[in-house]
């Protein structure tokens, strides 16, 4: 494995892996997810500040516990995490004002939960992910996991929900007008909310040019 994407704290990275593997069989949440995530957070951190070491546990373990996004447990997710992360820190000797630290970034960092952050950690972890939803890599992660969930990409004889329902178990497309296209304007950090704007902005041009393409061939 390779860990230098998680520099300065590679050997840190190595132990805290070692004790909650991401996932291998879904690639929306995988190690390359961890590494784009922490990557957001060092941008973020390196304008807004934060604890650093603390910011990369609640990286590596904030998805530590899978549960699928149409599981009933779903709002329950990070909370599962984050205690599964406080029995892994507490294993590697971490005090617990540290580990209640990475508990609640952890905890607020999901959507569905509904948490508001109260530190700016918290604040940093939230937008890092969130980051890693919208935007290029975001239309990638909704498409595989719509995919995986056994969704069809749109609806062919009402593409944009005018005369229906919004319904992302059944259409991948409906995501962005559900979730995806609403993110932006919650973020946390100004640096987030600067990033996020960008990203937004390369979404709303993908749905753009997707329908044109799907529109049918007129004579």
């Amino acid at each position: 494995m390779n860990l230098d994407p998680f520099a300065p704290y590679a050997e840190l990275a190595g132990q805290l892996l070692a004790g909650c593997a991401p996932s291998t069989d879904d690639g929306a949440h995988d190690l390359s997810h961890l590494q784009r995530v922490w990557a957001n957070v060092r941008r973020l951190q390196r304008e807004e500040g934060g604890d650093l070491q603390l910011l990369l546990a609640a990286v590596l373990l904030h998805d530590c516990v899978a549960v699928e996004k149409d599981s009933p447990l779903r709002s329950s997710a990070s909370r599962l995490s984050a205690a599964r992360a406080g029995e892994v820190l507490a294993g590697h000797g971490w005090p617990s004002e540290r580990i209640t630290g990475v508990r609640h970034a952890i905890e607020a960092h999901s959507f569905s939960a509904a948490i508001t952050p109260t530190s700016l950690e918290a604040r940093i972890l939230q937008d890092a992910d969130r980051l890693d939803a919208i935007g290029l890599i975001g239309v990638a992660r909704c498409f595989h996991v719509s995919g995986r969930l056994g969704s069809a990409l749109y609806d062919a004889e009402d593409i944009d929900a005018r005369q229906r329902s919004l319904d992302d178990q059944r259409f991948a497309l409906d995501h962005f007008h559900t979730k995806l296209l609403g993110l932006a304007a919650g973020f946390q950090t100004a640096t987030g909310a600067r990033l996020a704007g960008q990203r937004h902005a390369r979404m709303v041009a993908f749905l753009d040019a997707f329908r044109e393409e799907t529109q049918p061939f007129e004579q």
